[in-house]
């Protein structure tokens, strides 16, 4: 089992999107969603910046990945189980217009963007990831990050890209630590995202 940790700069309910009772990475952090695999566990913590103060030392969420599809997969995923997952820019629910199944395939193989939280600029990125990581185990927090005990910061990663190789010597104390805080049930929303309806995006 690999912990992949990285500093999640742009908590908005996108990338992860932890809505309708699974947690996805359908877009940003290419790298991971290329490399990570059923089993492993994907960590996002606070930037510093967050609009809630400096979030660096809490997890925002923790995800165990259940399932790994292609993007192509997950396009069919979307449409035949999980269609709130397809963004929806003119709903009046935050969940809808956050929706991350943006990349929609034709049977001809072709990928259109669907309108999102990503632009354009954004598609060479996202598609390189080439993967959907998807986890029915997962713990998001959002505004109510937890902060990580002494003995878990050397997980921490401030800087661009992420933590995987290094992490080995405590993928399992923070498994063991995720699931036992105390109050907190496991594929639930304790927090809503820093940035709902503020206006913000997320970026790679």
């Amino acid at each position: 089992m690999t912990l992949y940790s990285y500093c999640l700069r742009y908590d908005s309910g996108f990338a992860p999107n932890p809505f309708w009772g699974i947690c996805t990475l359908a877009v940003c952090k290419p790298v991971i969603r290329r490399h990570a695999n059923v089993g492993d566990w994907v960590v996002g913590l606070g930037s510093a910046q967050s609009p809630e103060g400096d979030f660096s030392d809490r997890v925002v969420y923790g995800m165990e990945i259940t399932d790994k599809k292609t993007m192509r997969a997950y396009d069919q995923f979307c449409r035949a189980k999980y269609p709130q997952k397809i963004p929806d820019p003119e709903s009046d629910d935050y969940r809808r217009r956050a929706g991350d199944c943006i990349y929609s395939y034709s049977n001809r193989g072709c990928v259109r963007q669907r309108t999102g939280f990503h632009h354009r600029t954004d598609q060479d990125d996202d598609l390189s990831g080439k993967h959907v990581l998807l986890s029915e185990r997962f713990y998001y927090f959002g505004s109510a990050a937890r902060r990580l005990p002494a003995s878990l910061k050397a997980i921490m990663h401030p800087f661009p890209g992420h933590k995987s190789t290094a992490n080995e010597p405590h993928a399992e104390p923070f498994v063991t630590w995720i699931q036992n805080l105390p109050g907190v049930k496991q594929n639930t929303i304790t927090g809503m995202p820093q940035l709902a309806d503020t206006g913000h995006e997320c970026t790679s």
